[in-house]
């Protein structure tokens, strides 16, 4: 049986969740936070982060690592474009989302959602309002000059790992009680929201929003 050490609402936990849904692939939760490592967690993810996969007897951490995993091993539907071009925007996209868009996204979370919810200390609006005001926008910008109008991905050739990347922090930023402007960045707006729709995205965000109601 597969399994994923992690938790839920951590965007690189989500990234793999959604990746397994596309591929129709089982699997298991053994939950792991992202900060306090055992030494024995620490043995099979040295970096000390989620998620870890297992399957069997092999192990493999980086949620990054473990999407091309699952495409070599399970290549339908794919997740990663045959063209060499597209392929490499793919996993530019994937990059941007998993660091710049991540961190940002990250900074409204914790203040929102980890520390009154998880930690019982108060939220910092002040930072909050500076990324906001001033760290998410050019990211913004960005991915709204990436896109198509009406387009449902952000690659003409399909649903990719680009897109699972790019969805899972903007999960983070609804959470934290954010959503986009769509007077500012319609495109983006629109294809957001038709990602939370997407089977895949939809059934975990509403796994999270009954935890986070619940804490």
């Amino acid at each position: 049986m597969r399994k994923i050490y992690g938790v839920n609402a951590s965007p690189f936990v989500r990234k793999v969740r959604v990746a397994l849904a596309e591929k129709g692939l089982d699997y298991e939760m053994e939950p792991v936070m992202p900060f306090g490592q055992s030494e024995e967690y620490m043995k099979i993810s040295p970096l000390g982060k989620i998620p870890t996969y297992q399957e069997d007897d092999f192990i493999v951490p980086d949620s990054s690592v473990i999407i091309h995993y699952l495409e070599q091993t399970n290549p339908e539907p794919p997740l990663y474009p045959a063209d060499p071009r597209e392929c490499a925007r793919a996993l530019f996209l994937e990059e941007y989302g998993d660091t710049a868009l991540v961190n940002a996204a990250a900074a409204v979370f914790v203040q929102r959602v980890v520390n009154p919810k998880i930690k019982g200390e108060p939220t910092d609006e002040d930072a909050v309002k500076k990324t906001l005001e001033e760290d998410l926008p050019p990211l913004f910008d960005y991915l709204e000059s990436q896109l198509t109008e009406g387009a449902s991905t952000i690659l003409a050739s399909g649903f990719t790992v680009a897109d699972i990347a790019i969805g899972s922090p903007f999960v983070n930023l609804s959470h934290g009680g954010e959503q986009i402007d769509a007077g500012r960045w319609p495109k983006l707006a629109k294809y957001v929201d038709g990602l939370f729709e997407r089977a895949s995205f939809k059934s975990l965000i509403e796994e999270e929003r009954e935890f986070f109601a619940a804490a």
